[in-house]
């Protein structure tokens, strides 16, 4: 009976479209290692975007392929694959800060590194085409805070806290360039130095992160509040085909998908105004789309640009 149980809760159906999302994935990371392997004759790309191609394609496949109650850990298991590769190997082991201070130091010293080329795909051109997902399917910091037991916000976000990843944007912003052109520091000549960098950096990111979803219930408050990446991430991702779309003819406006919205959207504003959800504080973790129980909810493509951010404040 317990077996039976089992089988009737966890479905793992193989479709074309779980297919199709998978290999999809896996071969537009394989196009960006042969770009760079042209550009540079370094073959070592296809192993390392072959990796993350295989890191977002199985959790894509997953995604379509797990029944509702656990569609979630699709984009887990890519955010988990992705991410360890991201902070561990390229960052730990390659010894390169891949953080927002790496990134700005390998581009003013125009140097095409790790972290140069990891801003330009997943931060920059990334959201231009596919929103904020890399938040959400990619980020080594939620790798861990997702992990954590306040994954449905229940108060909403605190009014005017987002100021501080405006602040800290421009602090990290400022003494990067301060340090460069007024002491001459290159941590790019010294890998200790990047990897110092990357440590002590990840340690106070962590450590923040894990105090503030603590302290307020929500395991994504660093990323509401304090991260710097969603500065340029917002601003991009306007302009993304790639959105969630609210189906009138199906919805009940039950708010079932309101309540789990990561992010704190008010997705039903987005269905009144006849629009896809046009905020830019969407990272496409489909938890929306997972639990609404009458399949209203899907990501589509168009064109569209909206500047109104409709979000559940306590």
């Amino acid at each position: 009976m317990s077996e039976n149980r089992i089988d009737k809760d966890i479905k793992f159906k193989v479709t074309k479209k779980a297919v199709i999302a998978g290999l999809g994935w896996f071969g537009m990371f394989l196009g960006i290692a042969t770009w760079r392997a042209i550009a540079t004759g370094y073959m070592g790309y296809y192993i390392i975007f072959g990796y993350i191609g295989f890191g977002v394609g199985v959790g894509s496949f997953l995604s379509e392929s797990l029944t509702k109650k656990y569609k979630q850990w699709g984009r887990r298991v890519s955010q988990i694959l992705v991410g360890l590769f991201m902070l561990g190997l390229l960052g730990l082991l390659g010894r390169e800060n891949m953080q927002i201070e790496g990134f700005y130091f390998y581009l003013i010293a125009g140097v095409f590194h790790g972290a140069t080329l990891h801003y330009f795909i997943a931060k920059i051109v990334g959201p231009m085409f596919f929103g904020r997902a890399w938040c959400s399917w990619a980020c080594w910091t939620m790798m861990v805070l997702d992990l954590f037991p306040w994954k449905k916000p229940t108060e909403g976000r605190r009014q005017g806290w987002g100021v501080w990843r405006y602040i800290h944007f421009g602090v990290a912003t400022a003494v990067i360039f301060w340090l460069v052109y007024k002491t001459g520091y290159s941590p790019a000549e010294h890998q200790a130095s990047e990897l110092t960098w990357l440590v002590v950096g990840n340690i106070v990111y962590y450590s923040l992160a894990i105090i503030l979803a603590a302290l307020l219930k929500d395991n994504r408050a660093f990323c509401k509040y304090v991260c710097p990446i969603p500065v340029f991430q917002k601003v991009l991702s306007r302009f993304s085909p790639m959105k969630q779309e609210i189906d009138m003819g199906k919805c009940t406006e039950c708010g079932l998908c309101e309540r789990v919205c990561l992010m704190d959207i008010k997705l039903l504003s987005y269905l009144h105004e006849g629009k896809r959800v046009l905020s830019t504080e969407c990272i496409l973790c489909d938890s929306c789309l997972h639990i609404c129980p009458t399949d209203a909810i899907k990501t589509t493509n168009g064109i569209d640009v909206g500047f109104k951010e409709y979000i559940n404040m306590r």
